[in-house]
């Protein structure tokens, strides 16, 4: 079964649907990185993307009204493969990623903040915004079981690779549609000291899901011939899918469906804001710190093809599975015929609909005058949800620190960035006016080797 091909279709709707921020991207490598907007999300210039990262922002806003106009950002981050793999090594990119005995992590997100629009009243704060989300993960996989299914080969010593992990291995994605109602308001303010709150509900729009797993995996891959066996294998498997990703997980169109599934879950972000005013600058300060908590919910998957199947794997004695039979498959539909027709998976339990939960995670950040128009943003990310639940949409812990130059029309800034996977990212961006592009991994990828890179571009118009 040709593991990789679940995820390289986003791969094509990155490069079909966002042209422009491909271009930026592949130009430092192969490879994106998993903060959104980073930099840029914690812009003096306040805006609709601020309140995106924390709703208490919206009293923030630099302009009475905020209308956003279109905002993308495209993400990869991997733990195997670095931009100096890419340029110098003629391998394939499935032997790139399965190489070495360290389990296959990777993060594939897209988001498209489309229309929106905001306004401040007073001391409220109001918002509507509209956004689709592209989720694709592989959490750690096997390196053996990845090559043997995609690939065909194993570790040449003795023609036998033995793989024992009582870790959840999967390969997933997830689309949906978000339409976002917030509220903010300030709470006090004495002129030196400024407290905000806010909260965001957000009305989901499951589009497509689709889940591969084998957790407790144990068992031996022989190489017998040209055909390769599982022997001696026992594991828990679940198969599950929604919409168009159950029909075809190879086709990059059936990652566009983001409004598919109507209206079927709620999320909810809240946040505080704190600022200590700059007394020279009636609209400056000299600290904007906030902590928010972000996509706590589920959404309910219920489209005609649903599907998810729970299996024990059993192969013992003399048993052995042909894998050869998976290499051309397309949908989980034909993996589970080839297992419950081989006869060493039984089926345990089987669900119509099911809940997907979201990735909830923790920001906290602090935006601090240095001197002058210079600025030094400090960001801290934390998941709050386990990775390696089947119904979990993945996420990954960050630490930015981004110095920035910050006037009213033109900004720079330079992300610095430790991300759980793949580690130290160095990016840049620039904001004119209300148009702005970036990406936190440039400049790494660029002067070192980095597992990541990301690229994001985006317009909006304030106007009072």
């Amino acid at each position: 079964m040709k593991i990789i091909t679940f995820i390289a279709p986003t791969f094509n709707l990155i490069y079909m649907k966002m042209p422009l921020v491909c271009l930026f991207a592949f130009m430092a490598t192969g490879m994106f990185a998993q903060e959104h907007f980073s930099g840029i999300n914690t812009s003096r210039r306040t805006g609709l993307l601020n309140a995106s990262l924390n709703p208490a922002e919206l009293v923030n806003l630099k302009n009475k009204y905020e209308v956003n106009v279109l905002n993308v950002s495209a993400n990869i981050s991997n733990n195997k493969i670095s931009f100096g793999d890419l340029v110098s090594s003629n391998q394939n990119f499935e032997n790139l990623l399965f190489k070495g005995n360290e389990a296959v992590n990777l993060r594939l997100d897209a988001d498209i903040i489309g229309p929106g629009f905001g306004f401040k009243y007073e001391k409220w704060g109001f918002a509507i915004t509209s956004s689709a989300k592209v989720r694709a993960n592989m959490t750690n996989v096997d390196t053996d079981l990845g090559n043997a299914l995609t690939n065909n080969n194993i570790s040449p010593l003795l023609g036998v690779s033995i793989i024992s992990s009582s870790q959840n291995q999967r390969a997933s994605a997830t689309t949906w549609g978000q339409i976002g109602l917030s509220a903010a308001r300030e709470i006090y303010n004495d002129g030196t000291n400024k407290l905000s709150a806010g909260v965001t509900f957000n009305l989901l729009f499951p589009g497509s899901f689709a889940n591969m797993s084998a957790s407790n995996f144990q068992g031996s891959i022989r190489n017998v011939g040209t055909e390769l066996y599982l022997t001696d294998a026992q594991a828990n498997l679940n198969f599950a899918y929604s919409g168009s990703l159950g029909n075809d997980f190879t086709d990059g169109s059936n990652f566009t469906k983001f409004f598919a599934g109507g209206l079927n879950g709620f999320s909810t972000d809240i946040g505080v804001n704190y600022q200590w005013l700059d007394s020279r600058d009636d609209s400056g300060y000299m600290i904007n710190a906030g902590l928010s908590v972000k996509n706590m919910g589920s959404m309910t998957f219920k489209d005609d093809n649903n599907v998810s199947n729970n299996y024990t794997l059993d192969i013992t004695g003399n048993q052995a599975l042909n894998l050869n039979q998976f290499e051309n498959v397309k949908t989980i539909d034909d993996v589970e015929k080839i297992l419950l027709q081989s006869g060493y998976a039984t089926l345990q339990k089987t669900s119509r609909d099911f809940k997907v939960n979201l990735p909830a995670l923790l920001a906290m950040y602090a935006d601090v005058k240095v001197y002058s128009n210079w600025y030094l943003t400090g960001y801290l990310q934390q998941k709050l949800e386990d990775d390696e639940k089947n119904t979990q949409v993945a996420q990954q812990n960050i630490f930015t620190v981004t110095p920035r130059y910050s006037m009213k029309t033109f900004e720079a800034y330079l992300p610095l960035s430790h991300n759980e996977i793949a580690g130290f990212t160095a990016g840049i961006g620039v904001r004119i006016g209300g148009f702005f592009i970036g990406s936190g991994s440039i400049l790494s990828a660029a002067i070192t080797d980095t597992n990541q890179a990301d690229a994001y571009i985006g317009y909006r118009i304030g106007f009072n």
